[in-house]
């Protein structure tokens, strides 16, 4: 008797981690980035080696610790006995953003290591979320002492004061005014599994899309079409993509569903001459 076992792909393990929200698992979707570029990686040996950290981690504890005390040790644990720190020079080094490198060289970006921080602060029973902080992603824990925010990078914790300033640029960006403008607890808002996924996505598009790396650029555009499948801009720029990379029947399907599902937009013009100069190409 022949038995087949069908493996799934990269793309289709992906789409089974991020179906529903209810069980939405951050880590393991958040390691499953990295099949695309080391198809050999085991997620389930890089799930292993956290809750290894963990078990380490939960040894250094006594049963009745505080939320207090147990921060102050997932601190010392994470970035002074294993030395995690930020991959400062080499900031768009595609590494960065996959869990098992990060695990092995122990240097990221700080929304790599905020999922990697979470697995092991919630381990722990803190009640700790991902922050989608403009242009730096932050970690927060509530303690019953209030709300502390934290560099995940450094463990280092923000006031009032830090995050004016790391704000600031952002604003004057977007011509605000003065920082009493826009309350600031507005950017501090918990962000959803979903959303830390979609970041680290577009963190990896944005630099596939400097080096023009069009079929690395189309493998992430392929998870983020899975994981927002009403982001009708995703199917534009993975269209793009594909038209650059000179697969135009891709391109077309792409660029058609963008238009079909979108209004006036500012594009709107340009593409439907794009797509007009597609269906030449193909006919």
């Amino acid at each position: 008797m022949n038995l087949s076992l069908n493996v799934p792909t990269p793309l289709e393990y992906f789409s089974s981690l991020v179906h529903s929200d209810a069980d939405f698992a951050l880590l393991e979707a958040a390691v499953s980035l990295g099949q695309d570029e080391y198809p050999e990686m085991s997620v389930q040996l890089v799930l292993g080696e956290v809750d290894q950290l963990l078990a380490r981690l939960k040894r250094r504890l006594p049963a009745d610790a505080g939320a207090l005390h147990r921060l102050r040790v997932l601190n010392q644990f994470v970035y002074r006995d294993l030395n995690f720190a930020g991959n400062f020079n080499h900031f768009s080094d595609p590494d960065n953003s996959y869990i098992h490198i990060v695990l092995r060289r122990r240097l990221a970006i700080p929304i790599s290591m905020a999922v990697i921080w979470l697995e092991l602060a919630q381990g722990l029973g803190l009640n700790a979320r991902g922050v989608s902080f403009p242009g730096y992603f932050l970690v927060k824990v509530n303690l019953k002492e209030g709300q502390v925010i934290i560099d995940p990078l450094t463990g280092q914790s923000l006031g009032r004061e830090d995050l004016a300033e790391r704000l600031e640029p952002y604003r004057q960006a977007d011509g605000w005014l003065e920082a009493r403008d826009v309350p600031l607890g507005l950017y501090l808002q918990a962000a959803s599994p979903r959303e830390i996924i979609a970041r680290m996505l577009r963190n990896l598009k944005e630099i596939h899309a400097a080096q023009e790396d069009w079929s690395r650029l189309i493998a992430v555009q392929d998870r983020l079409v899975v994981l927002l499948p009403q982001m009708w801009s995703e199917y534009r720029d993975r269209g793009l993509a594909h038209a650059e990379a000179g697969r135009a029947g891709h391109a077309l399907e792409d660029l058609e569903t963008y238009l079909a599902n979108t209004g006036e937009t500012a594009d709107r013009t340009a593409l439907s001459a794009r797509v007009a100069q597609l269906r030449r190409a193909l006919h």
